[in-house]
């Protein structure tokens, strides 16, 4: 009996997306263990958005908002808490909106794509964060985080354009 090629890409789909959430689930795991400290609240890493990006170029919006959101929630439900799962889903689903939308222009490479991302992301965060404390003021701390964001950005995307390209002299 064979199964039916609809069926087969289903199963292919579902394997691509899970080996993609694994990893980004792993980094973010990596990432709660890094004792980094910058001193500054808000300000992290954000190492499991490179699969995130490789997934956005490499599969397209569908698998990268999949491996994005199931990640997210289960980083949340294990390493973050809900409130951390709260601000990772508005920072996220901002910063993949944007970044589909820049990514179909065709006109930034995968870094500035990567570095509007980090800044979407920290964005985000920052607008649940004043609809639940009620307070705009917290927008005064939106310069550290755009200066993070850019940084953590551009270093995510160097990282996830350099592992395109070794994944692709691989194959």
């Amino acid at each position: 009996m064979t199964q039916s090629p609809r069926k087969h890409s289903t199963a292919q789909w579902i394997a691509r997306v899970a080996i993609m959430t694994s990893l980004a689930l792993i980094f973010s795991y990596v990432e709660s263990i890094i004792p980094y400290n910058p001193g500054i609240p808000g300000i992290k890493l954000g190492i499991a958005n490179a699969v995130t990006i490789i997934a956005l170029y490499t599969f397209g919006s569908k698998d990268a908002f999949t491996v994005n959101v199931i990640r997210i929630i289960l980083a949340g439900l294990l390493f973050n808490g809900i409130f951390g799962m709260l601000y990772s889903l508005a920072g996220s689903m901002l910063s993949l909106a944007g970044m589909i939308i820049l990514k179909k222009t065709k006109l930034f490479s995968i870094i500035g794509v990567s570095m509007a991302g980090g800044v979407l992301h920290n964005l985000g965060q920052l607008l649940i964060a004043a609809a639940l404390i009620e307070d705009i003021r917290i927008f005064f701390y939106f310069p550290v985080l755009l200066f993070s964001g850019i940084a953590a950005g551009i270093a995510i995307g160097i990282v996830a354009t350099l592992i395109m390209r070794v994944a692709k002299q691989a194959i």
